[in-house]
């Protein structure tokens, strides 16, 4: 019978950290182990956490005295897990029903395949995920060969990836290894590729998981500052291929696209601010586009727009902005680019 660990790194998320062990307890799997890790919170988290270790065997507490950082967390329970799957579920995310079963049950199927994820729905501020309707889904994957996910990547610049929807073959892990501290904010990335060059990688289109966006969540600081965040995308991209990337098939030429299209994103993203009026971002992705590829100045990079699947999206999401009293809430995926 496979098993699954499920490690949830915690600081200051008190408020929501039952909510989220709950959503895991409740997933249809019986091989099932929860490691809560409370990075020195002062908000109760931890008392929290040991109330739950005593209402289920299942769940087990390590508590840290000082913030170590989520680094430290991240990569103790990958040393901990043992298990033949392995989740790390941030204490303010959950699990949608059924997300466990599906991801084992397509790796049980295919013993090549080293990580999986879908998509994952929005919760907005500390609304119960009861407020959420999402309909019965169906295991219906795609299966694709690592490099190729890679190389998808590479052509864009943009993972579709929810991080708390990404479960792994635990062995895949301890081989791709630990968490990059030298990332601070793009750890995740350089995570996701290493991943890839050790099997293929299996994608769905059901709600695996449900992020909850808050003020003081990463993905929130993420995107409101775009600059910034294509920097850390950037140190991602030469962090992999200075590493593990280096010894794939083509690296050179993966490295030069990546960075290619980083800059195209930065362009068309530059674009997107501009008609929403955002002048500051505006020139500030366009002095990071131009910086790193001159030419833009002159030719827009029209060829990045039909490598994303999702051009047509964006570009009714920008005339529709253009529209006088039609100016639409910009998601975490328009604000990022």
């Amino acid at each position: 019978m496979a098993s699954i660990d499920v490690v949830i790194p915690s600081y200051q998320y008190g408020r929501y950290l039952r909510e989220c062990v709950q959503s895991v307890l409740d997933q249809d799997v019986d091989e099932l182990r929860v490691l809560i890790i409370d990075n020195g919170s002062t908000d109760g988290s931890a008392d929290i956490a040991r109330q739950l270790a005593a209402e289920d065997a299942r769940v087990s507490v390590v508590a840290h005295s000082v913030n170590r950082g989520p680094h430290a967390s991240f990569n103790e329970g990958i040393d901990w897990a043992t298990a033949d799957y392995f989740l790390l579920l941030f204490a303010d995310d959950l699990l949608t029903p059924g997300a466990l079963s599906r991801a084992i049950a397509i790796m049980e199927e295919h013993p090549d395949i080293s990580v999986t994820y879908g998509r994952a729905a929005a919760l907005y501020g500390d609304a119960p995920a009861s407020s959420l309707e999402i309909p019965p889904q169906k295991s219906d994957w795609r299966i694709m060969d690592g490099l190729a996910f890679i190389d998808r990547f590479c052509r864009t610049a943009v993972f579709h990836v929810p991080g708390s929807a990404l479960i792994v073959r635990t062995s895949a892990q301890k081989q791709a290894g630990h968490y990059r501290p030298e990332l601070p904010h793009s750890d995740d990335y350089d995570v996701w590729l290493r991943l890839a060059c050790r099997g293929r990688v299996a994608e769905t289109d059901a709600f695996q998981a449900i992020l909850r966006m808050h003020g003081s969540n990463r993905s929130t600081l993420l995107a409101q500052v775009h600059v910034w965040h294509l920097v850390h995308t950037e140190m991602a991209i030469d962090c992999f291929f200075a590493n593990d990337g280096a010894a794939l098939p083509g690296a050179s030429n993966l490295l030069h696209m990546a960075r290619r299209s980083l800059a195209e994103r930065a362009y068309w993203s530059a674009v997107s601010n501009l008609a929403r009026g955002s002048l500051r971002d505006c020139f500030a992705l366009l002095r990071f586009a131009v910086r790193r590829r001159p030419s833009l100045l002159l030719l827009p990079p029209l060829g990045y727009l039909l490598r994303r699947d999702d051009t047509s999206a964006r570009i009714r999401h920008i005339l529709m902005n253009l529209i006088p009293g039609r100016q639409l809430p910009a998601t975490r995926a328009t604000l990022e680019g």
